[in-house]
């Protein structure tokens, strides 16, 4: 554990996640008071390191759990998984992308006015700021609505969106699998005289990897400078 104490930015780093404020930023350079080497005991000392809402007994076991679940702290636990759908051309597509990018997906529809008038744009502009940095992500919609959003009406839709945008439709059972891996609630509400039926679901983007599995959340009040630059660090860590 790295218990090297600094203080001219007023905060000592005692390890893993820990920081103790110094006001003052005074200490640099001198030998640390009673004080402090009291409350790095007591930190030491500490029997387990919480993570989650988890507690463990090591901060090795605090590191393999987050990685095993990559979630943002805070948000819904997401496990993701498999589906099999098909896309806006009439090709059958999984949630593994065939060209081997990270994916933008949103659970949405074509004629939603609430949203998705949001959030879609948001992750075109993302998707777009990406690849000015040489990164390159398929932003993908799966719909909540397919009686409307068929193979036929979801190719002009999703090309008003952005040129490289995946609209993704299925079976009622098809679709049922996706809902459930990332666990996106849809509800028919009312019926707009000029929309038509309205639908609520869910509003996070999703972020996976290439084979598909789940990376982390990104809720749409974020900017689409903001979305970019975390998907962008989990690309680097990737290696991708």
């Amino acid at each position: 554990m790295d218990s090297r104490l600094r203080g001219r930015d007023g905060l000592f780093n005692l390890g893993v996640g820990s920081r103790v404020q110094d006001p003052g930023g005074e200490l640099e350079g001198q030998r640390p008071s009673i004080f402090w080497l009291v409350a790095l005991s007591l930190l030491l000392a500490t029997p387990a390191i919480a993570h989650n809402g988890v507690a463990h007994t090591s901060a090795e076991e605090a590191i393999r759990h987050q990685a095993e679940e990559p979630n943002t702290p805070g948000f819904p636990s997401i496990k993701g998984g498999d589906f099999a759908l098909t896309d806006h051309q009439g090709r059958a597509r999984t949630s593994k992308d065939p060209d081997g990018r990270h994916q933008l997906v949103f659970f949405g529809y074509a004629n939603c006015a609430a949203i998705c008038s949001v959030a879609l744009p948001r992750m075109a502009q993302a998707t777009d700021l990406l690849e000015k940095k040489g990164i390159v992500v398929t932003p993908v919609l799966i719909t909540v609505d397919r009686t409307r959003d068929t193979v036929e009406a979801l190719a002009p839709a999703v090309a008003k969106i952005h040129p490289r945008l995946v609209g993704l439709t299925g079976s009622e059972t098809a679709l049922d699998v996706a809902y459930k891996a990332f666990q996106v609630d849809r509800k028919h509400v009312f019926d707009d005289p000029e929309h038509g039926p309205v639908y609520a679901h869910g509003s996070y983007i999703f972020l996976l990897a290439p084979d598909g599995s789940f990376r982390t959340l990104l809720p749409p009040i974020l900017g689409p400078d903001r979305i970019a630059e975390v998907v962008a660090g989990y690309v680097a860590r990737a290696g991708k």
